[in-house]
């Protein structure tokens, strides 16, 4: 394969001036997608030609340079993940670090689209979990969100996945008078399936037909009226990640709640974003990048590769600038979710 950690990875692990630990890395194998949800990307999109992107091989070889420096999770993205022709090479070869040690987890975010397929291929390449993204439990409401989606395949996808011993999780975008009424039904039909649910503010990502002010959903007042029905046990832990999550008493899930627009927790983030071109992200809120691709094919060596790598973690602001402004059209982050990965 590409390498393995050496005897160096925890001797010099990524630290970003808020000395928090990067052990978290997210990476879009593509910015293309099977679905065109409206919230999250134009019908008529134009994607990146194949030549710019990064073979798997130099994704694999980025990926190992980041687990040499102390990542303890990668998480595979899109677009969709899994419409990347090849993919399950990669999946393989990036699991030879969970075999080794070096990695303790190897996971993806799907539209659950592809899932029937790839499963039991998943599982065997040491996945244990993934996250489905999926906004309403009505067909045709679904088609409406997705404009292309197909609800009984990603219907057949996640039982395939729990078939195959994956543990799912499902997201849920919050969208004003489309989903809002629908929260309950999704909290009880995910956790009597065994699966938590996290409930997501949607983000100024992109220029999209609609506009997001109206799309807008505080969670803060999703959790106010979920309130009114259930017995919501606030829990102690945490992922390093965005979200808090808390017990819903009567059905005894997990439910977790994201909001980078009314409640960010920006102050123990411990990840950053790889795109599929080669672009570092060290926040998901900032345009900031770091270009990886040029360092990567200059040289076989990596030195170069950590350097721009250590220099980019320097960058790494405390938290980011989200915000939907009714007064202007203009997202806040030109770029759309799937460059940079949901």
């Amino acid at each position: 394969m590409w390498g393995q950690p050496g005897p160096s990875a925890a001797a010099r692990p990524l630290v970003d001036p808020f000395r928090r630990a990067i052990t978290y890395l997210r990476v879009s194998v593509t910015d293309r997608c099977d679905f065109r949800c409206f919230y999250c990307m134009s019908e008529d999109m134009n994607f990146l030609p194949k030549r710019d992107l990064l073979t798997l091989e130099e994704l694999d070889r980025l990926c190992t340079v980041f687990v040499e420096r102390g990542v303890r999770k990668l998480r595979l993205t899109g677009g969709e993940p899994l419409v990347r022709r090849n993919i399950m090479t990669l999946f393989a070869g990036l699991s030879r670090h969970l075999e080794s040690g070096a990695l303790d987890e190897l996971t993806l975010t799907t539209n659950g689209s592809q899932l029937a397929r790839y499963a039991h291929e998943l599982a065997g390449h040491g996945v244990k979990r993934v996250n489905v993204s999926l906004d309403t439990l009505d067909p045709e409401k679904f088609r409406r969100i997705t404009r292309w989606g197909d609800f009984a395949k990603v219907m057949e996808g996640i039982d395939a996945a729990q078939a195959a011993g994956l543990r799912v999780k499902i997201n849920a975008v919050a969208l004003k008078d489309l989903n809002e009424t629908e929260i309950e039904a999704l909290i009880e039909w995910a956790h009597g399936r065994g699966m938590d649910l996290t409930l997501i503010e949607v983000m100024p990502l992109g220029e999209i037909e609609t506009q997001r002010a109206d799309q807008y959903l505080p969670l803060s007042l999703v959790r106010a009226r979920l309130m009114d029905r259930y017995t919501l046990e606030d829990l102690p832990e945490s992922t390093g990640g965005p979200a808090r999550y808390v017990r819903v008493k009567e059905t005894g899930g997990k439910l977790g709640f994201i909001t980078p627009l009314t409640h960010n927790f920006c102050e123990s983030c411990n990840r950053v974003r790889l795109t599929c071109t080669g672009k570092l992200y060290m926040c998901l809120g900032q345009e900031d990048a770091a270009d990886l691709r040029t360092p990567l094919r200059l040289s076989e060596a990596n030195d170069a590769v950590e350097q721009a790598i250590e220099e980019a973690i320097s960058r790494k602001p405390k938290g980011h600038d989200f915000v939907i402004d009714r007064r202007r059209s203009r997202p806040a982050v030109a770029r759309h979710m799937s460059v940079t990965g949901g």
